[in-house]
């Protein structure tokens, strides 16, 4: 158990729907409480009292050094065991041992007092995490550097915006030296550059020989950062593997490989009251939905909907994954200003067309959205579709060569002798 750094068996997390919960009250609390409680009896009815596990029965271990990618479907219970992870909330089953120190960064503001300044909350989080003034001093600099808030270091951080609270949040954790770093989704509060800043600093913190545990729907952020992953589904352990075979698995699992989704009248359907999506298709050159395209053959990716109200302005778009989460693109029906405008209710379709030899020969996943950009995102259905493009009659596959990379695109050369005298 040496190089062991978490180790955790058949840990479950139970919780109760209605009734009365555990933890301390208010005197009013307790007061309202009975009274409610009498009226039911008095009525002749007793408060029913429902259970979930949110976690069950999952067991799993993390080897010193080692950073590990926890991926789930939103729901699966994976905040809940960082949680139990950062001793937050106690199982209600298992056992669960951590070798080190722990630094965690679950939410925004997790472990800050609203109150004190940017500077103070540093000293308090380093004390919280058992480290003395004389560490806290030696890497004050260098945490307020990274986090870029120096402006308001001395401003009470109930003042700051999320994204500067996640900023000093992670700076302060990572920066600490905890054996043990605990991150959750909460890096998407930040921007790109500072979400390359974490990840280049999470890199950091794993060679130097300590341990992380990352939460991200970001498949290329987990793919790119952790050697291995957890993958949860409805409270239960699915599978842990290599972060590839593990993505792999999580983002087929749901997925269909028909070459097309339909989605029946009701509550199905994702989208809100005003728009509906109906279907996506992956269609070849004859018009026919397919799942496997020849490399060298454009295809047509279509999207039906319902708009139920009319909508100022609305776009439809897809997500293209590679195999390993890697997004490829993001495309908009929008893109084209023809339809840019206003839409009034109808059924509608929106496809566009993808050119052939383009993609690589590969599985690829389609995710298709529709928003109003700054103001309401409407509907999603996430890893809606697979595709497998397949080198059929390419010069390189008749030679049984492969080619690197996400894309696969034939250029236009020239090639030129130069004659000489």
């Amino acid at each position: 158990m040496s190089n062991i750094a978490i180790h955790v068996q058949g840990v479950g997390k139970q919780y109760r729907i209605g009734g009365q919960q555990t933890g301390y009250r208010t005197f009013r609390e307790s007061l309202t409480g009975l009274i409610k409680s009498s009226a039911g009896w008095i009525q002749g009815k007793k408060s029913k009292t429902e259970t979930f596990w949110a976690l069950d029965d999952v067991s799993f271990e993390v080897k010193q050094g080692e950073a590990i990618g926890i991926i789930g479907r939103n729901g699966a219970g994976k905040s809940t065991l960082l949680k139990i992870l950062s001793r937050i909330t106690k199982p209600t089953k298992g056992r669960v041992e951590l070798y080190g120190r722990v630094a965690s960064l679950l939410e925004v503001g997790t472990g800050f007092h609203p109150e004190l300044t940017g500077r103070d909350n540093i000293y308090l989080n380093g004390a919280i995490l058992g480290m003395s003034r004389v560490e806290i001093n030696r890497k004050f600099d260098e945490i307020v550097e990274f986090s870029g808030v120096e402006r308001f270091l001395d401003t009470p951080v109930k003042h700051y915006s999320s994204g500067m609270y996640v900023r000093l949040a992670f700076a302060v954790a990572a920066h600490l030296e905890p054996e043990i770093l605990v991150v959750d989704e909460v890096l998407a509060v930040g921007d790109a550059e500072f979400q390359k800043k974490c990840l280049g600093k999470m890199e950091d913190v794993a060679h130097g020989g300590r341990t992380v545990l990352f939460v991200s729907h970001n498949m290329s952020a987990i793919g790119h950062l952790c050697q291995n992953a957890v993958w949860i589904d409805q409270g239960r352990l699915q599978m842990q593997d290599t972060s590839n075979r593990v993505i792999s698995a999580y983002l087929l699992s749901g997925t269909t490989t028909e070459g097309q989704v339909q989605w029946a009248n009701g509550l199905s359907q994702p989208g809100v009251t005003e728009f509906k999506f109906t279907s996506i298709r992956i269609v070849d050159e004859t018009g026919i939905s397919t799942s496997t395209l020849d490399i060298g053959k454009p295809f047509w990716i279509e999207i039906s909907y319902t708009i139920n109200e009319t909508l100022p302005y609305c776009r439809v778009g897809i997500n293209v994954y590679s195999d390993t989460g890697e997004v490829v693109f993001e495309a908009y029906d929008s893109d084209d200003v023809r339809h840019s405008g206003q839409r009034e209710p109808g059924d509608y379709v929106s496809r566009c067309k993808l050119p052939g030899n383009f993609f690589n020969a590969k599985r690829y996943f389609v995710s298709v959205h529709a928003g109003i950009p700054n103001v309401k995102y409407l509907a999603g259905a996430e890893y809606a579709l697979a595709v497998d493009i397949e080198n059929i009659g390419d010069l390189s596959q008749m030679l049984g060569l492969k080619r690197e990379g996400i894309v696969f695109p034939k250029l236009v050369w020239e090639v030129i002798r130069n004659e000489t005298e």
